[in-house]
């Protein structure tokens, strides 16, 4: 593992220079205190293929220390999977609906019928299925997945992840004694730009939203409108450590990242959320 330290914090091009070459095991953030601090990352590494059952934060704990303060990570696929959030095909059978967008789509109708069943409201059927999950989460296919996981089978998000978090957080302090955050991740897409990263579906142990709102910038404004979604970010870069495919890293673990205030609104209410208006006038 790869370290670096010393960096003042106006040296900006010089530290960008660096991370271009190095392995992605530190971020820097010279907004807290103290001025100069690094945030170590860590992907969890030898879990074995979890399956229905196994003790995912024992499992976990028994690989890696953890710290008060620690935020760990975990895929949604994984946890899932220890759950038994899982389903094989040949035990649904689709519906009308589901027939007809399978049609357009070009999809297993069996599959779309799960996207349907794991969905509270389907804003797109085509080119794909986009829906809303009980969570509150707006996502492709309702975040419904075949990939990770026995052919013929699919994995559903977790039906509650703020919960699940919780209970992830309160297994790692039972088993080790420390307090640490706890993030449940998604892949997902964007709006307006290609390409998935990595999402938070369920948080504990902090807030979603640093709402910056109040504070003055550097030339003495006033801020209006800037909450940062650093549970978005945490698990956008969690993801990246993860990697997708093959890589057998489900959960990583970062370290320093310091304490925020804010809130958990993370999700537009109905009423001010302008795409999803759009989407269903559209309809």
């Amino acid at each position: 593992m790869n370290s670096f330290s010393g960096f003042r914090v106006n040296e900006r091009s010089r530290i960008e220079n660096t991370l271009s070459h190095l392995p992605c095991t530190y971020l820097i953030r010279d907004d807290v205190q103290p001025p100069f601090m690094h945030i170590r990352v860590e992907g969890v590494r030898g879990l074995p293929l979890i399956q229905q059952g196994d003790d995912l934060p024992a499992l976990i704990s028994e690989r890696i220390e953890f710290s008060d303060g620690d935020i760990l990570c975990i895929a949604s696929s994984v946890y899932s999977k220890a759950k038994g959030y899982t389903k094989r095909l040949t035990e649904i059978t689709p519906t009308p609906r589901a027939l007809r967008i399978a049609e357009r789509t070009r999809e297993d109708p069996r599959f779309i019928q799960a996207v349907l069943d794991a969905s509270t409201e389907v804003l797109l059927e085509y080119p794909f299925v986009l829906s809303e999950v009980p969570s509150g989460h707006i996502g492709v296919r309702a975040g419904v997945d075949q990939s990770n996981i026995e052919n013929g089978m699919v994995i559903f998000l977790p039906p509650d992840p703020m919960a699940a978090a919780a209970e992830v957080r309160e297994d790692i302090r039972r088993l080790t004694g420390q307090s640490i955050g706890v993030i449940i991740t998604d892949t997902c897409g964007r709006s307006f730009r290609r390409g998935q990263t990595g999402h938070a579906i369920g948080w504990s142990g902090m807030t979603a939203i640093r709402d910056f709102r109040g504070d003055i910038d550097l030339f003495g404004h006033v801020l209006k409108i800037t909450e940062e979604a650093v549970v978005d970010e945490i698990a956008g870069f969690a993801n990246f450590v993860m990697g997708e495919s093959n890589n057998g890293v489900p959960a990583v673990v970062f370290r320093n990242c310091g304490n925020w205030e804010g809130h958990d609104n993370l999700y537009f209410r109905k009423e001010e959320d302008i795409l999803r208006k759009l989407l269903e006038d559209s309809g």
